[in-house]
């Protein structure tokens, strides 16, 4: 049973992977932008490889915000219409708003994995510190996974609800 009360397919060691993910990526991208913030202002010396560590971050903290939204059903949306129609409509709604959220990261996984191994063959390496691009790439198509697993977490929890 996860901490939000719902038993899940992927089970609670997401919820923590997820949490504690974003924790440490948010507070690794606050430490490396202050620590270029405070040897520019007081040494008049940028770090460069701050910019590309804080971009990575910023992509793999978006993507893993992304599940959790999908988890906690926090997701903007326009429901007007969905929410007139009938318990069947609204069923249907769901799983075609879920199978087109499966599509779009599953083609998010699978062109995430072609540049990574494009990345691979080519040996493609950063700017500032010159380790493997692939090393930043690889989150894409990971964490496009893990929002399959939760939009379909998701679409199952409110499906349950839908049927009484």
């Amino acid at each position: 049973m996860s901490r939000n009360g719902r038993a899940g397919v992927p089970g609670r060691w997401l919820d923590v992977f997820e949490e504690a993910g974003l924790v440490l990526l948010f507070v690794a991208m606050f430490g490396i932008a202050f620590a270029n913030v405070i040897t520019r202002y007081f040494l008049r010396y940028a770090l460069a490889f701050t910019e590309e560590i804080v971009l990575a971050a910023f992509v793999w903290a978006t993507l893993l915000g992304a599940s959790v939204a999908f988890r906690r059903g926090a997701h903007l949306a326009f429901t007007f219409v969905v929410d007139h129609l009938p318990r069947r409509g609204r069923r249907a709604a769901l799983w075609v708003s879920t199978a087109a959220t499966g599509v779009l990261c599953v083609a998010l996984a699978y062109y995430g994995v072609q540049q990574v191994r494009l990345e691979q063959q080519l040996g493609s390496t950063t700017e500032a510190l010159a380790l493997p691009q692939w090393w930043y790439t690889l989150g894409v198509p990971v964490l496009a996974v893990v929002m399959v697993l939760r939009a379909l977490q998701a679409a199952l929890h409110v499906d349950r609800s839908l049927r009484g």
